[in-house]
């Protein structure tokens, strides 16, 4: 098929190569400007226009995909449909209507759950132990077009949003593919989505990212890992703002939540929550590098009955 294709991030690197291995006539790439990166704030591309020049293909980044040039060269690619992987714009109706086939959506859950921005996420943060991905026709709302195809996957303990979401971003790209030959084929049988179980995952934001020690130290494990690679889940230490990047359980004895309970060379620090305690094992204080929970507490004279608390 002839396709425009619509994505920034990594996540949708594999589908956009996919398809292309598959055959199919790539004719316009849509992705997102090139965004301030990095402590020196410089300009960088995002993942899939480096991707798309790389394999010679037309690129355009609109600030908003609402733009009358957008639509102008959608209408001289001619595009049979347009597939969007996680682009970060909702496509207005006269982009939705355009193509003949309709446009075509991979979504990092298995719809109705999740919902928005962050499936990936608020899956692992909300303790699920599955989740998959779904290929989905675009309507006007969010996420909520007929199912053409779903694929579940298992959550590891130990999986964050880094590792999950790259195994979720291969099976997604090839069950894309499949969709997309039932598509062609016309022999797909869209399934609408069930309102009553809809669930959301929006936009992460700072206050999402706190470390409550007065929490369970499962449901903390669950953000970290939720959270890593990027933001990162965050505590305090005197008057330091720390990013924890990797933690494990463990339980300990009665103590204050986000007292120090013990430093280990070699686990990191454990923290009291308030059921069980976390081991730091990884974390980054503020503008600094990445170090091990055992070199930070060398650093910062870590001790037991010291105090982590709000950033």
């Amino acid at each position: 098929m002839r396709v425009s294709f619509m994505g920034t991030p990594a996540f949708a690197l594999p589908s956009l190569t996919a398809l292309m291995a598959a055959g199919h006539d790539i004719c316009l790439v849509v992705t997102q400007p090139d965004r301030p990166a990095g402590r020196g704030r410089v300009p960088t591309p995002p993942p899939v226009k480096l991707a798309a020049q790389e394999l010679g293909l037309p690129i355009l980044q609109p600030e908003k995909v609402g733009e009358p040039a957008v639509m102008s060269a959608l209408q001289a690619a001619q595009p049979e449909t347009i597939i969007v992987v996680a682009y970060g714009q909702l496509l207005p109706k006269s982009i939705l209507t355009l193509p003949p086939h309709g446009c075509v959506n991979l979504h990092a859950s298995l719809l109705p759950k999740y919902r928005g921005a962050a499936p990936i996420p608020q899956a692992i943060i909300q303790g699920e132990t599955v989740t998959g991905v779904t290929i989905m026709q675009i309507e006007a709302r969010m996420d909520a077009g007929p199912i053409l195809m779903q694929q579940p996957e298992p959550i590891g303990d130990r999986d964050t949003t880094g590792t999950l979401g790259e195994r979720l971003a291969i099976i997604g790209a090839e069950l894309l593919c499949q969709a997309l030959d039932q598509v062609a084929r016309k022999t797909v049988h869209p399934i609408p989505q069930d309102e009553r179980l809809a669930t959301y995952a929006p936009k992460l934001l700072p206050t999402d990212t706190h470390l409550d020690w007065a929490r369970d130290a499962r449901i903390l494990d669950c953000l970290v890992r939720g959270l890593c690679p990027a933001p990162g889940a965050v505590t305090g230490f005197g008057g330091r703002r720390v990013k924890v990047l990797e933690a494990t359980v463990e339980a300990v004895a009665d103590s204050s939540p986000g007292t120090v309970s013990a430093v280990d060379q070699k686990k990191g620090i454990l923290i009291a929550a308030k059921s069980g305690g976390l081991w730091l094992t990884q974390v980054q204080p503020e503008n600094r590098r990445v170090i091990t929970g055992a070199e930070f507490a060398s650093g910062y004279r870590v001790r037991p009955g010291d105090v982590f608390g709000p950033s």
